[in-house]
């Protein structure tokens, strides 16, 4: 059958069910995708630079004679690469693929026609990668229905979430997506973060995964380390009812010296470092030292108080943010009973 082309709410529902192959060059794909997609490049990021130049300098002839080089050599390769994902699916009977390249244009084309030639069914998205991005910036404007975990630095909110997710209610987990624990400190031991486009697309995906359902997301400040959460979706947040975990500060203290207090001392003290503008001059002096006499205590009591005033002021910030603040008050950092407290609480509210 020839290649279909599809709208991009019709090409993510079959994403869902069939491999989808991204036909942009390695480094427009390590960049950001669509969540899901596999890299099938027609061409290297040298050689699409060149054909790219040519186009604009020479005409869209030379340009194609230019690629037909790169492709021609490629073709089986590229049949036998795809051959073998799909053969590994054993419900795709019908050997169905979805394809895609940036706009919509020749590279997904020739791709297609390629694959289409060898027997696969093929589908392709109108507009391609840019169609998708606007789609994705789109999932940011729309408003959901959503519950707000609050709670001081050390309050556990993370575990939290986890445990609500295990008694079976429906969360989107930021600091996941965003690979960082959201303060200064929330990079160590994490790994690289994606980049921000990236983040958006994976976000948008859980968005639209839950738009039918009332979910819970953390509060968070609008930075989660390098990253940002969308204007619109932020901003939406704050309107938001906040469950504010309620935890006596030595209990929080002792969670963060359990979580943080192992972590590399020059890791520490780069992340004291990066917040001094506002923790202040002493106060960063006197934490630094407290690390490297190994007085771990004394130097998360230093940046435990001043989170907790930072966050203070961030839920103040809020309008009406007293009728929003619900306090749940709770002796320990116990994600299982903080949990239930929290349905709890969601319960009565309704």
């Amino acid at each position: 059958m020839p290649v279909k082309k599809l709208s991009i709410e019709e090409f993510l529902a079959l994403a869902l069910q069939y491999p989808v192959f991204d036909v942009r060059s390695p480094g427009e794909y390590l960049h950001a995708q669509i969540p899901g997609a596999l890299s099938l490049p027609l061409f290297s990021d040298e050689e699409r630079k060149l054909v790219g130049t040519t186009y604009k300098q020479q005409g869209k002839q030379k340009a194609i004679k230019i690629g037909l080089d790169y492709f021609g050599p490629n073709m089986r390769g590229m049949v036998e690469a795809v051959e073998k994902i799909v053969s590994d699916i054993k419900t795709n009977e019908t050997k169905s693929i979805l394809v895609h390249c940036w706009r919509g244009g020749m590279r997904s084309a020739a791709v297609a026609w390629l694959l289409d030639l060898y027997g696969f069914e093929v589908y392709t998205l109108i507009g391609g990668y840019k169609t998708y991005r606007n789609w994705v910036i789109d999932q940011f404007e729309k408003a959901y229905d959503i519950n707000v975990l609050g709670g001081y630095t050390g309050s556990g909110k993370t575990t939290i979430l986890h445990e609500l997710i295990n008694i079976k209610q429906t969360v989107i987990d930021l600091e996941k997506l965003a690979n960082h624990k959201g303060s200064a400190f929330g990079g160590i031991g994490q790994g690289e973060q994606p980049t921000q486009e990236m983040f958006e697309n994976l976000l948008a995906t859980e968005l639209n995964n839950n738009q039918k359902e009332t979910f819970w997301l953390e509060d968070e400040s609008q930075r989660i380390g390098r990253l940002q959460i969308p204007q619109p979706l932020w901003l939406l947040m704050r309107t938001k009812p906040v469950f504010f975990i309620e935890i006596p500060f030595h209990e929080r203290l002792k969670y963060i010296v359990q979580e943080y207090g192992g972590c590399n001392k020059e890791s520490m003290q780069l992340s004291i470092e990066r917040i001094q503008k506002r923790l202040g001059p002493l106060e960063t002096k006197t934490a630094i030292a407290c690390l490297h006499k190994n007085e771990i205590e004394d130097c998360f009591g230093i940046l435990l108080l001043y989170y907790d005033k930072h966050y203070k002021k961030g839920l103040q910030n809020r309008e009406n943010f007293e009728s929003q603040l619900n306090k749940i008050p709770c002796l320990h950092v116990d994600s299982i009973t903080n949990a239930q407290k929290l349905v709890t609480c969601l319960t009565v509210n309704i």
